[in-house]
C-alpha cells in the first residue's frame, strides 16, 4: 500500500547483479503512476497491471513477490496467468482465498486507517511514518473481494517470509504460524521490520535465489 517499485531498489540491484531478470512494478494510481488514480482503480486493476507486465515482457517461469497488500495482487495474477507464474513469495503479506478482500483480512485498527481518505474521497492516506515518497492508495482495491477460478495447484512453490522485528505486535503472526505447519508452504522468519526488502535485502535475496534455483 502507498508505495511503488522504488522500495525494492536495493533488492532489485542485488538480484540483477547475479544475472536475474527483475521487474519491480508500481501499481496503477500509486507513486509515479499516481496521476492515474481514480475511483474505478480496484484490485482487478492491480492484478491486470501484473498480468499485462507478464504478457508484454513475455515472462515465463516467473517468481512473483508480493509485499503486504501485494499478497492480494500476486494471488490473483497467478490465477489469471497460470502459464506464466511458477512460484509465489508472500513478503509479510496477506494470503487470501477466494472471496477474501484486504478489508476482510485485517484488524479493526487497519480498517480505521483505510477509512482515513484523502481529499479525493477514494484513496487512503499514507501513514505519517511512511517514506516521503508514499502516496494515497485506492480504497476500492482494499474493499473488492478477490475472485479465483482455480486452486493455484499449478504452482511449484509457495513461500511466506515473516518479519519478526516489528516494534509492536505483528498483524501477520497468525498467518505465519498457520502456514508454518502447512506442508504446502515453505516459511521463513527474518529479523527486520515490515519492509523487509529495505531492512534485510541480503537475507531476502538469498531466499528468492533459493526459490528461483529449482525451477
Amino acid at each position: 500500500m502507498c508505495h511503488g517499485g522504488w522500495c525494492f531498489e536495493d533488492l532489485t540491484r542485488r538480484l540483477r547483479d547475479l544475472g536475474h531478470s527483475v521487474h519491480p512494478l508500481t501499481l496503477t494510481g500509486l507513486s509515479e503512476r499516481r496521476h492515474l488514480l481514480q475511483g474505478t482503480v480496484n484490485l482487478d486493476t492491480h492484478i491486470q497491471d501484473v498480468v499485462a507486465a507478464l504478457d508484454v515482457e513475455d515472462l515465463r517461469d516467473t517468481v512473483l513477490v508480493g509485499h503486504s497488500y501485494g499478497g492480494m495482487v500476486i494471488t490473483g495474477a497467478a490465477d489469471r496467468a497460470p502459464d506464466r507464474v511458477d512460484s509465489l513469495v508472500y513478503l509479510d503479506a496477506v494470503v487470501p482465498t477466494d472471496g477474501d478482500s484486504c478489508w476482510s483480512l485485517v484488524s479493526e485498527q487497519e480498517r480505521r486507517w483505510y477509512l482515513d481518505v484523502d481529499e479525493t474521497g477514494y484513496a487512503s492516506r499514507p501513514l505519517p511514518f511512511f517514506d516521503a515518497r508514499a502516496t494515497s492508495h485506492p480504497i476500492a482495491s482494499l474493499l473488492q473481494p478477490l475472485r479465483l477460478t482455480g486452486d493455484l495447484g499449478h504452482l511449484r512453490r509457495r513461500d511466506y517470509v515473516y518479519a519478526a522485528g516489528w516494534a509492536d505486535q505483528s498483524p501477520f503472526t497468525a498467518t505465519y504460524e498457520r502456514l508454518s505447519v502447512d506442508p504446502g508452504w515453505t516459511t521463513h522468519a527474518l529479523p527486520g521490520g515490515h519492509n523487509l526488502m529495505r531492512d534485510t535485502p541480503d537475507e531476502l535475496a538469498k531466499i528468492l535465489l533459493d526459490v528461483a534455483a529449482y525451477r
